[in-house]
This record gives C-alpha cells, structure tokens and sequence, in this order.
C-alpha cells in the first residue's frame, strides 16, 4: 500500500503545487517562504548535531519547548529543527524559540520534496510529535536509518477507524519507530492494534509547557480597563460556536449588566463571521484588530490578534474552552488552568481525554452538555468570585502534579540522541 500512496503523491504533485499556490494567495500560507513547502529551504544547516522535531501547528510545537531545551542541554554544540505545517505556527514560534533551535515549513508528503528536504537537512534524529504521520516523509527518514521517535502519540476513535481501513499504509511505519510514546492507555491499545509494538502510555506534554506569555505594558492596559467590569472568556472559538458565545451573553446581561465577554476566535480570520452574528443577534462588538478597547456601549470584545491568549487569561476569572461545542475535540484547557482560569468545557473534549479524565478524579472536570448549562455555569462562577477561585486553584492542583511528564519522556528518548560534541 506504501507504493500505491506514492505513486497517488507523484501523480498529485502538480495539483498540489496549485492548491499551495492558492493558498498563499488567501493569506493561509506564507508566499514569501512557499519553496520550504516544496522542500527547498530558507535557512542555513548549522553545523554539528541535528535533532529534527515535527509538530503539526501551533498547541502541539508549544507543548514540546521544554523538550527543546532538554534536548539542547543534552548537547552543548547541537541544533533543534522544529517542523510544522501552518502559518499560525511559524508566526509565533520565532519569538518562542531559543537560541539554537529554529523554524521551517514541512514540506508536502510528495516524493521530490521529502527527498530534497532529508538530503539538505540530513538530520540525526527524527521526533514526531502526536499524529502527524505523513507515510512518504516518515518512511523516507526511516529508510535512511534516521531513529524516529512518536511522543505524546495521539489517536482518536475516528483516526484510529480510518487508519484501520489503511492498516497496510501505517502498520509499516509504526513498526519501524525505535520508541513509541503515548499520552493514555486508550491511545496504546490503538496504536498497538494499527501495528505499533509495545507502545509506552507517558502522558501529555502540554502539562509541562510554560504559560502562554503576555506584554506586561497590554496586560496592565487591559487590567485598568477592565477593572471595575464583570467579565469571562470564550476562548479558541470556532464558527459553529459563535450563537451559543451570543446566546449566553445576552442571557447574562440581565444578571451582570457591566458584563463584558471577551471572545478569541481559535483562528482570527473568522472575526468577521462573529461579528456578523453578534450584531445578528444584537450585541454590539468591538474587535481588538482594529485598535479598541472594550468600551461601556459594546458588550463583547473580539480579541482576533494573534498570540494574545495569555493576556486575555489573565484577565478573566472564568474561561470556555473552545471547539468543545461541535465536533473537534476541544483545544487546550491547560494554558487556561496554568495562568488561574476556572475552565469550562462543553461535551466535545476527546482531544484532551486524558486532561478531563485527570480533572475528573478530583471533581474538577467542569463539563457542560448544553447551552443552558453552559449559562447556569457561568452565572454561577461569576456570581461567585470564590467558588471560581476554588475551582481554578483545584485544576490547577492537578496540572501542576503532572509537570513531570517531561522527565519522562526525556528518559525514554535520550539514549536516542546522538553523541554530545
């Protein structure tokens, strides 16, 4: 099956030249640097060791930084690729990078480019992180004896019935990674059944990341204007949500009328779609993009900048957590707990499994299934400034007790690393 997927990947090659194009033409790929797509890089190979590491977009390339620096402190003259495949994560990884670690774009799973990106890079080791399984990449760098590692490997019920129906596409690759790492037992047993062997339950690295940071000089802006407002936080929050973010406002309006609900679309090109139904359902908004501030005549403020979340979790007491009320699993709820958010979830959290089931175990997993809870839930949090602060300091309790996933992880793979020099 590996064949007839490369021979697809070759036969595609000029469509797929045409949809990047495209797509850098919207605004969803960086035009400037669409040759590293193609596997033609933008930068130097430093010279000396060269851990590459491949994430697929922003959450997954931030919760393995701390592994970054274990790895460069494992060697003194030695460098970090890191990898991934959206232009969300190449603006924001610059700033969070250290020193000797850098960015590139992945380049598409088509033979040519695979090819011209391992003979450049040559690197000594290969790190993928979660899912992000591409067939022609992965068996490429393993038919050049490059040791690849899987950490903090994810695999949901629906990925795992697809790969399923692919078995003889992905059985060959699993088998040949030297460590297999996987955040929960469930996870294990389907990446065993896909081909896996013996794949070992760490944990997430998320738990170990560091908080999401803030610009002081925004941060004590946003906290004096603020200040003498009620307010929460919807946050990474997709456009099958914006009705029930609408709906909850208006409803709590009555019962908090200096309300202000801040709302971080998960991706900010969809603003405009959320203002549309804002004003739609007659809640006027102000949208930070265009330099305002949230004012007393709009009850919403749409924070559609990016790398803005640790500033607005800073400033809210009670926190959403976004694609939890449609189908995709919920985003990240850790950074939320780690900067003393009380963190709601709707029902959708299957991304986050291990985090809701950790939670849980302490009756701190705060789930809500409909619209109506959703309100109850946060009316009650905000009417109640020490039940928020109880829940927060409870999640964060938790989190704060699996920060040392990292060392467990760094365990499994460093005698994989090649000789410090």
């Amino acid at each position: 099956m590996l064949g007839l997927y490369r021979a697809a990947t070759i036969a595609a090659g000029p469509l797929a030249g045409i949809v990047l194009r495209r797509r850098a033409s919207q605004g969803k790929e960086d035009s400037s640097r669409l040759e590293e797509r193609f596997g033609r890089p933008s930068a130097l190979r430093p010279p000396g060791a060269l851990v590459w590491i491949h994430a697929a977009s922003v959450g997954e390339s931030l919760s393995v930084l701390p592994l970054v620096d274990r790895v460069l402190d494992a060697l003194p003259r030695g460098n970090v690729l890191l990898t991934t495949g959206t232009l969300s994560s190449a603006q924001l990884l610059p700033g969070r990078l250290p020193e000797r670690a850098f960015h590139q774009f992945v380049p598409i799973d088509r033979p040519d480019a695979v090819r011209g990106f391992l003979d450049y890079w040559k690197p000594d080791i290969a790190i993928w992180v979660e899912s992000e399984l591409w067939p022609n990449l992965l068996r490429a760098t393993q038919l050049r004896n490059v040791p690849t590692i899987l950490v903090q490997g994810r695999m949901s019920e629906k990925s795992h019935r697809y790969w399923r129906w692919a078995r003889g596409l992905i059985a060959p690759l699993l088998k040949n990674f030297r460590e297999i790492l996987v955040q929960t037992e469930e996870d294990a047993i389907r990446f065993n059944d896909l081909g896996a062997v013996e794949p070992t339950v760490t944990g997430t690295l998320k738990y170990a990341a560091p908080p999401l940071a803030a610009v002081e000089t925004a941060l004590e802006e946003m906290e004096a204007v603020l200040s003498l407002r009620t307010r929460w936080l919807a946050a990474s929050i997709h456009p099958g949500e914006f009705k029930v973010v609408c709906q909850t406002h208006l409803a709590l309006r009555s019962q908090f009328p200096d309300l202000v609900t801040i709302v971080v679309p998960r991706h900010p090109s969809s603003a405009s779609e959320f203002e549309r139904v804002s004003i739609a359902n007659g809640v006027k908004c102000t949208r930070r993009s265009r330099r305002t501030k949230p004012s007393s005549e709009s009850g919403m403020y749409i924070a559609d900048t990016m790398g803005e979340l640790g500033l607005f979790y800073r400033v809210s007491p009670v926190s959403l957590i976004g694609g939890s009320f449609v189908d995709r699993g919920g985003q990240n709820p850790i950074e939320a707990i780690q900067l003393d958010c009380a963190v709601l979830t709707g029902p959708s959290m299957f991304n986050f499994s291990e985090v809701m089931k950790d939670l849980g175990q302490v009756g701190a997993a705060c789930r809500v299934e409909t619209a109506g809870e959703l309100l109850e839930a946060v009316s009650g949090l905000l009417a109640a400034p020490e039940r928020a602060a109880h829940l927060s300091k409870q999640q964060k309790k938790v989190i704060t007790a699996k920060a040392a996933v990292i060392d467990t992880v760094f365990e499994s793979l460093v005698h994989h690393l090649p000789a410090a020099g």
